[in-house]
């Protein structure tokens, strides 16, 4: 396991800033963190994210407050292919690999990583279990990623898309229309 880094990101998506620390290692990812925004709403996010090997999501586990008061989802992967939120099963999801915790750039790494789309040709459709923030709701996404060129990734969702900038390590550094990452000075 690699030492725990911090990534800082502003969020222009939800008008907030997020904080991630990072821990990336024998295909096993660890993280927890934190955002706060203010579009659709004022809201704070705390989380936590682990993967299994091939970074495989194992659990996300989120808090979000606003002034809705408070919720919690624990997101669980089985290993199988199945997914639980809160300890109800979620088949519309069935198949999916990873978790995308919306507005959060650090949660597109796991299947850009798993595939190396960050450093290699190669373009790759998956089913991703959706968290929206701030209300927690998951939903099937569809999700694809393909290879630009050296840390460029495109990202296609429905009529959405975007070209994504990748650090060597896997991580976002610009996610347009989303988020930047901030550098220490």
């Amino acid at each position: 396991m690699s030492a725990m880094r911090a990534i800082t990101w502003s969020v222009s998506a939800s008008r907030g800033f997020e904080t991630a620390w990072v821990q990336l290692g024998d295909g096993v990812l660890r993280a927890h963190g934190r955002a706060v925004g203010t579009d659709p709403e004022p809201y704070w996010v705390t989380y936590e994210l682990d993967t299994s090997e091939g970074v495989v999501t194992r659990r996300l586990r989120v808090t979000t407050e606003s002034a809705d008061g408070s919720r919690t989802l624990d997101l669980r992967h089985d290993g199988g292919g199945g997914w639980t939120a809160n300890g109800e099963r979620l088949p519309d999801v069935d198949g999916a690999l990873d978790c995308d915790l919306g507005l959060c750039p650090l949660t597109n790494t796991m299947p850009v990583l798993r595939h190396g789309l960050h450093q290699a040709p190669g373009e790759r459709e998956f089913l991703m279990a959706w968290v929206s923030v701030p209300d927690l709701t998951v939903r099937p996404s569809r999700q694809t990623y393909r290879h630009l060129g050296p840390g460029r990734v495109r990202f296609a969702s429905g009529d959405f898309r975007s070209d994504l900038e990748f650090d060597e390590e896997g991580y976002v550094v610009e996610y347009p229309s989303l988020a930047t990452r901030l550098t220490a000075r």
